[in-house]
Parts: C-alpha cells; sequence; structure tokens
C-alpha cells in the first residue's frame, strides 16, 4: 500500500510540475498540493462512556496524516483534479468483563489490547478556483469521487481465562468514497500558495454502511 501511494504522488508531482510551468493566457496551468489531514472519522457506534466496563469511544474519532493533491487547469477557472490522502489513529484499550470461575464461581478480569487504524482516500474529480497569476487569496471548491481503504491492526491481546477474545481480529475494507468541500489558499508569491484551511464532507461506504467523515487541512501549494 506504502509503494502505491508513493508511485501516485511520484505520477501527481511530476506530470502537475511539468505543467505548472507554462505561462500561457495569465494562468497558472496546473498546481501540486501537499499539507497536514485531521480526519474526523465516524465510528457508527455514538457516544459511549461505560466507567464500569472501563470503556470511552467517542462519536468521532481523531486521525492525523497527509493529503497530497495535483490539479491540470483546462481554464482560468476549472481544473481536474487527482487527490490522495491517509489518516492514521493508534488506540489502546482495557476494559473489565465478567469471568466465571472453575468450580462456577463468579468474578472479572480485564481485557486489554492495541489497535492501529488508518483510512486511505483515493479520489478524482474537479476543482473551481480563481487561478489568475494575480490577486491574494484563492477561495475554491472541488467535488471528488473514488475508493478508499481502512485497515486496523490488533496486537498485544490479553485475554482472562474463560472469555472468548475471538472477536478482536485485525481487519481491512475497501469501498466507494467521496470528498465534497473547499478552502482557502493564500498566495505568498508567484510559485507559492498557503493553503489556510481546507474543508471536506468525506463519505466513506464500508462493510454494507456509510461513514460520515469530515476531512480538514493546511499546507502549501506549489
Amino acid at each position: 500500500m506504502n509503494k502505491l501511494i508513493l508511485a501516485l504522488c511520484l505520477t501527481i508531482i511530476t506530470s502537475v510540475f511539468a505543467v505548472a510551468q507554462d505561462p500561457t493566457d495569465g494562468y497558472k496551468k496546473g498546481e501540486f498540493f501537499i499539507g497536514y489531514s485531521n480526519g474526523q472519522i465516524d465510528t457508527g457506534l455514538g457516544d459511549i462512556d461505560d466507567e464500569e466496563f472501563g470503556i470511552d469511544i467517542d462519536e468521532r474519532e481523531t486521525f492525523h496524516g497527509f493529503n497530497t493533491s495535483g490539479v491540470y487547469n483546462v481554464s482560468r477557472y476549472f481544473g481536474v483534479k487527482a487527490d490522495v490522502s491517509g489518516v492514521y489513529n493508534d488506540r489502546d484499550f482495557s476494559f473489565t468483563v465478567p469471568t466465571t470461575a472453575v468450580g462456577g464461581g463468579t468474578g472479572t478480569g480485564t481485557v486489554s489490547f492495541e489497535s492501529k487504524n488508518s483510512l486511505y482516500n483515493f479520489l478524482g474529480g474537479v476543482q473551481i478556483k480563481d487561478n489568475s497569476r494575480s490577486g491574494r487569496f484563492k477561495p475554491f471548491a472541488h467535488a471528488l469521487v473514488g475508493a478508499a481503504h481502512a485497515r486496523t491492526k490488533i496486537s498485544n491481546v490479553v485475554c482472562p481465562i474463560g472469555v472468548d477474545c475471538s472477536f478482536i481480529v485485525s481487519g481491512s475494507e475497501t469501498g466507494w468514497a467521496g470528498a465534497f468541500g473547499g478552502g482557502i489558499d493564500v498566495r505568498l508569491n508567484n510559485s507559492v500558495q498557503l493553503r489556510a484551511i481546507q474543508v471536506d464532507y468525506n463519505p466513506v461506504w464500508l462493510d454494507g454502511a456509510r461513514q460520515n467523515n469530515i476531512r480538514l487541512g493546511v499546507g502549501l501549494v506549489f
């Protein structure tokens, strides 16, 4: 997966930098964005805060990662966009469960494990933005569709004797995804813009259900 992401990013960089050097018609022919991505991921569980069992899961979990994209502008205001992002979240879980002792007695035990979670988006679509080489503030909007790949890796599982922990397993899923939103770029000079904010609604369809995620970003546009 990491090699695939690197190959896609290099392809985007090479193609966009090649066309971005053309000053014809007074607007930038292409741009490349790289920056930080904050994913507010819909867990589908609602807020769970069970003090008795020590389980604390929010309706939205915060993931951190990267976002990169390339745009070929076919006109001053319209471009074709490719977008790749990856966000990550590591959590340790520990909760108390009832147990049955040998001889029929009851008690409690602790289940614990570590989880490493990731969500990748591979998207393409259109962007609307004033790509002229003048003006300081450059608001933009985009509509992107494609695929998402989610992965959870479970490790260091501790399970009391007599408790079935077979449901705590690693897994991965691939499904449809989209990103619909935009943001504001601030032109620093003729070559570099600061992406002050990007906000996307990022629906992802995995395992027959839809995650209503939010994707936030900041970075640099070249």
